[in-house]
């Protein structure tokens, strides 16, 4: 479909959309359609290592870390494909039948991690990781799609956008964690089948609710003028299908083996956007520069911060107090603490953020990702205290302790992660923002892969003890600082690339 089709990758005007409280009316649904999405990925997020060590290392400890290098393996390349899912809606789909398909795909991988047999769980995440390279980053772009690139509303349309991600994410933890221990099973023997159907489930709401609510898009995220074919939708859904099989492959070789694919696959990336930013002129060829420059940051940040569902959730099973009296805290619901502090942070931290700019104050966007490194630090630091000072006759730390780690990292959180969509969508080349998009969620992806490596080195050969939680974190507390540091002394640098992007 011809003209405003693709307004947004050809530079020219969005549409002018009904508003509602302020921003384009379609904020709202696709709002709710990743609600839907991210109540299934993180519903099941708590469960993955546990369920793996229960279920396929007879419970036994010294299966955390493998499981935990599966888990970062998983995370990692569901951000891969963000860069094929990208590319995808750019040349081929579009934006809305990327995301309907990939919804399709995605739940069907739900449903069959259910099936407790180790093989079809591993071909079931490679089915969770193929649909969601065709979703996740697509919503994300179709966001920035709905501004103008110097509407002053975008930042706040994308921290919006983040709070239905991160109400979905806080919801999901609590509800699959209750049915898992008290509705099917018990904290004793959870029943990690019902977390995955009902992430399913959830899955296919975001599906609905995205079919009934995408007309009033227009023809944003429409099929590009060059292929509206409707055959495409089977086309790449042969593809994606033939994909599986080498995504398991993927996971099946081991995280240090996709470090270096990874690696590589994020070379090849950094060259595309910079031979494209380079056709494009001095001024984009810089701003693509700055972006990848942020990128390798973004890396180090998710490395760290992604202990949640994996490292986090054994230091809260085995060493962390949670008993209450006669109630013990679910393990589970430690997940929805970083999404309740960003939903009660984010609009702290955006007037923060409007009132330093009324005095010409405001970080830059290097400084703002400086201060996430920072904060993410911050939350090691206080871990570091609690395995050295604060543990108990009966090896436990304060519950207290865990829960602020959570906080911090959240403000770390909303420092980078919100800033990072909208900055993508800035300084990507025009005709690349989902390429661009995926390059942001790839540089997320490695580090999450490093994250279960990292895991795995904290939890040992033999499982999580005090001594080798303190040992490992120590070093995240030293590299996170160091390099949040480092960010700052460079940020003039970066902003001087940036061309007066803010």
């Amino acid at each position: 479909m011809s003209g405003p089709a693709n307004s947004s990758a050809t530079g020219d005007a969005p549409p002018q959309f009904p508003t509602r409280l302020g921003h384009p009316k379609p904020l709202w649904m696709l709002f709710m359609t990743e609600f839907w999405e991210r109540f299934a990925f993180y519903g099941i997020r708590w469960a993955l290592v546990l369920y793996m060590v229960a279920q396929f290392h007879a419970g036994s400890a010294a299966g955390e870390a493998p499981s935990n290098r599966i888990y970062g393996a998983y995370l990692a390349l569901v951000y891969a494909a963000s860069i094929a899912g990208g590319y995808i809606a750019d040349r081929v789909l579009g934006y809305q039948r990327s995301i309907l398909l990939g919804a399709v795909i995605m739940a069907a991988g739900l449903f069959m991690i259910a099936w407790p047999d180790e093989l079809i769980f591993k071909i079931g995440l490679a089915t969770i990781i193929c649909g969601n390279g065709l979703f996740k980053p697509n919503i994300s772009t179709m966001v920035g799609k709905l501004y103008g690139v110097d509407d002053t509303r975008r930042d706040a349309g994308f921290t919006i956008f983040y709070m239905g991600i991160n109400s979905g994410a806080f919801v999901a933890p609590i509800l699959t964690g209750v049915l898992a221990d008290s509705v099917f099973g018990s904290q004793a023997m959870p029943a990690y089948n019902v977390v995955f159907i009902a992430s399913g489930v959830g899955m296919l709401l975001s599906l609905v609710w995205f079919w009934f609510g995408r007309r009033e898009l227009g023809s944003i995220g429409r099929p590009p003028a060059a292929s509206p074919d409707k055959r495409n939708v089977l086309y790449v859904l042969f593809g994606a299908l033939l994909a599986i099989p080498g995504v398991y492959m993927l996971l099946a070789m081991g995280a240090t083996a996709l470090a270096w694919i990874l690696g590589i696959l994020f070379i090849g990336l950094c060259a595309l956007l910079l031979v494209e930013g380079i056709r494009e002129g001095a001024v984009q060829r810089d701003k693509v520069i700055a972006m990848l420059i942020i990128f390798a940051f973004n890396v180090l940040f998710w490395m760290f911060f992604e202990q949640a569902g994996s490292s986090f959730t054994f230091l809260a099973d085995k060493i962390v107090n949670r008993q209450f009296g006669d109630w013990t805290f679910p393990n589970a619901w430690f997940q929805s603490v970083n999404s309740l502090a960003i939903i009660g942070l984010a609009p702290l931290i955006a007037v923060i953020w409007v009132w330093m700019g009324r005095r010409n104050a405001e970080p830059s966007i290097p400084r703002k990702f400086g201060l996430g490194l920072f904060f993410n630090g911050l939350a090691f630091l206080l871990l570091m205290f609690a395995l050295s000072k604060l543990v108990s006759d009966t090896g436990k730390i304060p519950f207290w302790t865990l829960f602020m780690v959570y906080v911090i990292q959240s403000v770390g959180e909303l420092c980078l992660s919100p800033i990072g969509l909208s900055m993508v969508t800035k300084l990507a080349p025009v005709r690349l923002v989902g390429f661009g998009m995926g390059g942001w969620f790839l540089s997320t992806g490695i580090g999450n892969n490093l994250s279960g490596i990292f895991a795995g080195i904290v939890s040992g050969e033999s499982g999580m003890t005090t001594a080798s939680a303190l040992s490992g974190y120590t070093f995240g507390f030293w590299a996170l600082v160091g390099a949040g540091v480092f960010l700052f002394l460079i940020g003039p640098l970066i902003n001087k690339l940036m061309h007066g992007v803010r």
